[in-house]
Formats: C-alpha cells, sequence, structure tokens
C-alpha cells in the first residue's frame, strides 16, 4: 500500500545521497531519503567498539570535499557545523629520515628542506598544473554529445570541451606536450624520472594506487594521481571523526527540508511504464515519487530496479565493471600515546604513510594478484585522538589504519584466521616505526573488504563503488553511455560514488546527479 507520495527518493544515506537530497531540496521539492542502516554516513560514519571508544568506521579522512559543495549546502556554518584540521602527510622511512610533505613542499621533520626539496617541487607544479585541468570536469555532467550539433545541450558541452583544450594550449608548448606524453603512462616510471625510489616516491605511488586493484606499475596510474590530486586538497582531519562529516551533510540536507528514515531497507523501484514511480520497502509498504535516486553501487541500482528494464549490453557492461575492493581497515584502540622513531608528537597527528618507496608500493600490490594478503603492507594512519579530545577517553588513543592491496576476493576465505593475520602484518608493519605499539593494544577491529561490502552495500566492498581506472571514469563511469547519472528507467538517476567524478568524499557525484535531474526537467 502506498503510503506517501515525493517529488524524489533517495536510496541510501551515505553523503553523496545526502547531498543529492539537499540540493534538491534546496531547490523546493519534496524529498525523502531510507538508509537500511540505523545511521546516516555510509562509509563516512563513526562506530563504537566494545570497549566504549568511538573510532571512525570506514573512511578517516578528508580529501577531496568540494568547495562548490561546502558553500551550497552550508557545511561549516551554524546550520551545518564542520570544523576540519589539515594535517601534513608524513612518509615514514627506516632510517628515520621521514618526508614531510605541506601544501606541495617537502621537509624534513625538524623543519630543513628535505635533499630531493626542489625535484619533487617542480614535479608536483607539474601534476598540481594537469590535475586543476581534469579538475574542471567534476562539477558538471560529463559530455555525450548525443543530440547531434543542432541540439543545444551538444553545443554546450562542445563549448566546455573547446574551453579544456583552450586551457590545455595555455599550459605552454612544453607543459602541454608532458601532459599528452605522461597522461596514460605508469605512475612507477614517472616518479623516478624525478626523484629516488625513496619515501617522497613512495607516498605519491601509494596516492596513485589508493583504493585501487592496481600497483603504481600499472598503465594510467599517472591519470589516477592527477585526477585524484584534481579534486582537492590535502588531508583533513574533521573533529569528532568522519561521523561529524556525515552529521553536517545530515543537517544540510534536514535545514533544507528533506526526510530522513533510518532503519529501512529498500527491497525494489517500482517501475510503472518504464519510469521510476517509487520504492517498495522490505516491509512491503511503498512509497511513491516522481523520480528516485539511487545512491547504491552501479550493480545493485540495477538490480534494484530489474535488469529487465535494461537492454542486454548495459547489463553486460554493468556485470564486467571492475569492482573488486583492494583496502581494508584496521582500528586499533591503545592504552597510550604511541612513539614514532624521529617525530614529534606533532608529527606523529599527521597523515602517516607507510610507502617507503616506490618499489615498496608496487611489492605490496604483487600477493593480492594471486588472492593473497601482503607480508609488508602499504598503510596510511592516523591518530585522531592526538589532535580531537573527542576521539579519546580515559588517556586512550584510537589509531585508524587503511591497509592497501588486501584483496577482496581472498584465497584462503575471509575468516577469523584471515582477519587475525591482517591485524598481525598491520601491527608488524607498524612496530617498525614505532616500537612497542603491539603493546599498547587493548581492542582491533578487523573489516576486510568482504566485512565492508556486507555493512556499507559497496560492490566488492569498493570505497569507490568502481575501479577509478582511465576506462571507468568521466563518460564511461559507470559505462559507456549511463555517464550523465541517469539510470535506466525514466526519472531514475544513479548518484553515488560509481557515478562521474568518483570516491572519495567530495559530495560532487550526489551534487551533479541532482542538478542533472532537474536539468532534464523530469520534475
Amino acid at each position: 500500500m502506498t503510503t506517501a507520495t515525493y517529488d524524489a527518493i533517495v536510496i541510501g544515506a551515505g553523503h553523496n545521497g545526502l547531498a543529492a537530497a539537499a540540493t534538491l531540496a534546496r531547490k523546493g521539492k519534496s524529498v525523502c531519503v531510507i538508509e537500511k542502516n540505523n545511521t546516516a554516513g555510509g562509509m563516512a560514519r563513526n562506530t563504537t567498539l566494545a570497549g566504549g571508544i568511538e573510532v571512525p568506521e570506514i573512511a578517516h579522512l578528508l580529501y577531496n570535499l568540494h568547495p562548490k559543495v561546502k558553500k551550497e549546502l552550508g557545511l561549516g556554518t551554524s546550520r551545518a557545523p564542520l570544523e576540519v584540521q589539515e594535517l601534513p602527510a608524513v612518509s615514514l622511512s627506516a632510517d628515520g629520515n621521514h618526508a614531510v610533505i605541506r601544501n606541495g613542499r617537502a621537509e624534513l621533520p625538524d623543519g630543513r628542506p628535505h635533499p630531493e626539496a626542489e625535484p619533487f617541487a617542480e614535479l608536483m607544479r607539474r601534476l598540481t598544473l594537469f590535475a586543476d585541468l581534469l579538475g574542471q570536469l567534476s562539477t558538471k555532467s560529463p559530455p555525450s554529445l548525443e543530440g547531434g550539433l543542432t541540439s543545444l545541450e551538444t553545443l554546450t558541452e562542445l563549448a566546455g570541451l573547446a574551453k579544456l583544450g583552450l586551457d590545455l594550449k595555455r599550459m605552454g608548448k612544453k607543459d602541454m606536450r608532458e601532459f599528452l606524453r605522461v597522461l596514460l603512462s605508469n605512475a612507477y616510471d614517472l616518479l623516478l624520472d624525478d626523484l629516488e625510489d625513496g619515501p617522497l616516491a613512495g607516498a605519491l605511488a601509494a596516492d596513485a594506487v589508493h583504493g585501487a586493484y592496481a600497483g603504481p606499475r600499472s598503465p594510467g596510474t599517472v591519470f589516477s594521481l592527477m585526477y585524484r590530486l584534481g579534486q582537492g586538497g590535502g588531508a583533513q582531519l574533521p573533529m569528532g571523526g568522519m561521523g561529524a562529516v556525515s552529521a553536517a551533510f545530515e543537517k544540510a540536507a534536514r535545514a533544507a527540508g528533506a526526510e530522513i528514515r533510518t532503519g529501512l531497507g529498500v527491497a525494489r523501484v517500482l517501475v510503472e511504464g518504464d519510469r521510476a514511480a517509487g520504492v517498495v520497502l522490505e516491509d512491503g509498504s511503498e512509497l511513491s515519487a516522481r523520480t528516485v535516486l539511487s545512491n547504491t553501487g552501479p550493480m545493485p541500482a540495477m538490480m534494484l530496479a530489474g535488469a529487465e528494464h535494461y537492454d542486454t549490453e548495459m547489463v553486460r557492461r554493468m556485470r564486467n565493471q571492475r569492482c573488486k575492493g583492494a583496502a581494508a581497515k584496521v582500528n586499533l584502540v591503545l592504552s597510550g600515546a604511541p612513539e614514532f622513531t624521529g617525530l614529534s608528537p606533532k608529527l606523529a597527528a599527521g597523515r602517516l604513510l607507510i610507502a617507503p618507496s616506490a618499489t615498496y608500493v608496487e611489492r605490496a600490490f604483487n600477493p593480492a594478484k594471486y588472492g593473497e594478503l601482503p607480508e609488508n603492507p602499504v598503510i596510511e594512519a592516523v591518530l585522531p585522538s592526538l589532535s580531537d579530545p573527542a576521539m579519546t577517553a580515559g588517556g586512550q588513543h584510537v589509531l585508524s589504519a587503511v591497509v592497501s592491496s588486501v584483496p577482496y576476493g581472498l584465497e584462503s576465505g575471509w575468516d577469523e584466521a584471515a582477519r587475525s593475520k591482517l591485524a598481525s602484518v598491520t601491527l608488524a608493519a607498524l612496530e617498525k616505526y614505532a616500537p612497542g605499539i603491539g603493546a599498547l593494544v587493548t581492542e582491533a577491529q578487523v573489516l576486510s573488504p568482504a566485512c565492508i561490502e556486507a555493512r556499507t552495500g559497496a560492490p566488492g566492498g569498493h570505497w569507490h563503488h568502481a575501479e577509478m581506472g582511465i576506462d571507468q571514469i568521466l563518460t564511461v563511469r559507470p559505462a559507456n553511455g549511463m555517464a550523465q547519472y541517469r539510470f535506466g528507467p525514466e526519472g531514475y538517476y544513479l548518484c553515488g560514488a560509481g557515478a562521474h567524478p568518483g570516491g572519495d568524499v567530495t559530495g560532487l557525484a550526489g551534487r551533479n546527479s541532482a542538478l542533472q535531474l532537474l536539468k532534464d526537467g523530469v520534475l
């Protein structure tokens, strides 16, 4: 039985779903967000462990929350408070000569310039220049050029591409040639053209494959690195954890007039006459709407509507989409603050990277190809409790670690023994830089890609809902012919990380999807 009617229903209260809801509600549309879990946030939320300590469950840092999203939704204002702290990146080195990266500059822990400061600064200048060019594409729908040259929409898209080409030409002949030369290259070769194979190269190699099923020698990883840099700036620690970020999005959506209902699962999308008409909840009740937006992964979104509403080729493309997660999360509760060799407490509060060389990052990925765990993993760690009193209690501290190159399809299966081994290799890696940290651990939470999939519904436990290789972004995200958020039945839209511009906590996929829906005139 239908119980309510809305202009739009959003499936999933992750940050993109909330951004879409807030954008539509601010335009005067009636919006209802349906979330299966009891709290909003998706991968950007906090969880409380058995000992009562609150930790960032999956995502733990902000990199790319887009300024347009912040401004349009009022994030960081009185109606949606959000406080962040900028963090330096610290690429750890076994000899104690750690590389500290701030605003594209490289230093030693004592503040002196890093020996590779000059080549690193020049490399970052070029990468940032190229990244800014790609970043122009993130705030609007990718071009489709389907309307023909007589279509106003196509002409507008062509004008945008022409501006992009003009900006490329304005770089100057040298930089333009370099951009075209490296665009499809692998990050490993590019980095070692300019840098020694040490912690600076390792840090950039790790960023090039962050969350991806790839190593820095994989083709297209330069593009992945530039694309990520083009979405925003450095690492920011949200005060109150990632739960505070989701709370800000939720407050912005509610302030705009959106209704948010948690603890309700969607069984399927109602499709009437090849048009989305609402949803059927898992309890059997129905909600009707003029449009439906899905914040799930692309394949789950297709299955909610029913594969029969898509042609065979689109179903094939969705089934072949690469979405095997390759990052796990390990949360540690510590009885005291760990001491990292050669780091002051202030630097220990930064974004810590265990990626001592580009070769190390590549070797860490090799076991994943065979469904095995890395013995020496790449780790991004942060100790939020060193900066944020809200994330500590009774003198205890929290270490949040993203462990890369951890396969979704582990050959031995993801049982308790496998999770225990992952915790052990993570601690062994940390011990090399923070001796004695293992003795401080009072509680550990290990989330494999399979666990992440079970908790969030993200396909393959992939943080970005799908790989962000060059063949799965821009006009082919989520697939060729489906890149402008329209997703099969009329009035059905994809608004999550599986849509353009992809993953990270940017809010852009949700915002862009809502704006495209309004542009299409379906509301």
